[in-house]
């Protein structure tokens, strides 16, 4: 059995509050609370994965700005550090939720997939940020190559135990080369080796193109993919 899985980005009232919900619904499952905001401005992107058009994950992506960023309320000094490097733009992925019955993790691949590939031709990010729950570090350490920094906090917004994590973004792209060419170790050993195809990533930098010279209903998702059903359980703030 299947599904026809797709990404869109969060861009109606529709969307956003859909988003806000499946956000707020596991995040209070988990005990995180159930009345968190998704940031609506021209620094956050909030993308949606759909199964047969119901939503079943979200996660945003915010790009520096005067404002700052989310994770500067716990680990400002160490944002600060990144922020201060020659060419750096800092960004941060948030609020990142699925249902419990989520897709598998070739699907978790291609929401991160989208995400690079629209943080990196519309903002150019350099240092991508996550705060997470600790018990979630080796996830993210293991299947997308981020790095611990820093000491555990607490997170008061949620009031839970909060690790920063730090990925350098040109490292993602030598990673999806590398499992595309069949060598390194990250062949077998990560979410790199399920990311989207040189063809699939095509039609996302068109479909990317194309919102910016049309009406964006006209390319309302950026990607499909039929894929089989399967469940298991990711979130972070």
């Amino acid at each position: 059995m299947s599904r026809i899985l797709a990404l869109r980005l969060a861009e109606t009232r529709e969307d956003r509050d859909q988003a806000i919900q499946l956000l707020n619904r596991r995040f209070a499952w988990r005990g995180y609370g159930s009345d968190h905001q998704i940031p609506n401005d021209e620094s956050h992107t909030t993308f949606m994965a759909l199964a047969d058009e119901q939503i079943v994950g979200t996660i945003t992506l915010g790009v520096d700005a005067p404002g700052g960023l989310a994770v500067d309320a716990v680990f400002k000094d160490e944002v600060d550090i990144f922020r201060a490097a020659p060419g750096a733009q800092v960004c941060e992925l948030t609020k990142f939720a699925f249902e419990t019955e989520l897709p598998d993790q070739q699907n978790l691949a291609m929401l991160f997939h989208t995400v690079f590939l629209y943080g990196l031709q519309n903002h150019r990010c350099t240092d991508l940020l996550i705060e997470v729950n600790p018990r979630h570090r080796r996830f993210y350490q293991s299947m997308l190559g981020f790095t611990p920094v820093g000491d555990l906090r607490t997170n008061p917004s949620v009031d839970a135990p909060s690790q920063l994590m730090w990925l350098n973004v040109s490292d993602v792209a030598e990673s999806i080369a590398s499992c595309r060419s069949g060598s390194g170790a990250t062949r077998t050993r990560s979410l790199y080796s399920m990311f989207l195809s040189h063809c699939e990533e095509g039609v996302i930098m068109r479909r990317l193109q194309e919102r910016g010279q049309s009406d964006s209903s006209r390319v309302r998702n950026l990607i499909e993919r039929r894929v089989p059903i399967a469940g298991a359980s990711v979130a972070s703030r």
